[in-house]
């Protein structure tokens, strides 16, 4: 078993809702902003006992951005995801994180009202969700949306929007 494995074992665990909707000849992501409002983000949180995974990611979904529809029971990709800021007290923490495809069919107002969900054709989800973080993890989350690409089957679309 590889040292990377290990560490990803070792770190905690989050689940996202990767909330997409088809606009006529591409895919448009529902995004978040951080808790800190400085960067954009897909829904997420903590798995919540007595709920499944996918369950979670759906609850953070409805609380984060409004939205409900039809989420995927199976998780479609893992990354590592950070918090925080290494000169602030409590410095970075990393997750794994587990995401799972919404397809979304409503939204309404978020219980976290600061959040702001908006919208982006997939493009600019890669680059804002790049916005303002280390390399590292901006192509984790760059990776996120081509591969919910591929598992939607939209990839040619959303190259030729």
């Amino acid at each position: 078993m590889g040292t990377s494995r290990i560490t990803r074992s070792a770190l905690p665990l989050r689940v996202a809702a990767i909330c997409y909707r088809r606009r006529n000849s591409h895919v448009e992501f529902l995004l978040v902003n951080t808790n800190g409002g400085g960067k954009w983000t897909f829904p997420k949180g903590a798995p919540e006992e007595g709920l499944s995974n996918s369950q979670a990611a759906e609850r953070e979904a409805m609380e984060e951005a409004g939205a409900t529809g039809i989420i995927e029971p199976r998780h479609f990709h893992i990354y590592v995801h950070s918090k925080g800021v290494f000169w602030q007290r409590g410095g970075v923490q990393e997750y794994v994180v587990k995401a799972f495809l919404m397809e979304v069919q409503q939204t309404r107002r978020p219980d976290e009202t600061f959040r702001n969900p908006t919208w982006f054709p997939a493009d600019d989800a890669r680059a804002i969700l790049a916005k303002g973080r280390e390399v590292k993890y901006a192509r984790e989350l760059q990776t996120v949306v081509d591969r919910a690409l591929e598992n939607i089957g939209a990839s040619r679309l959303a190259l030729t929007r």
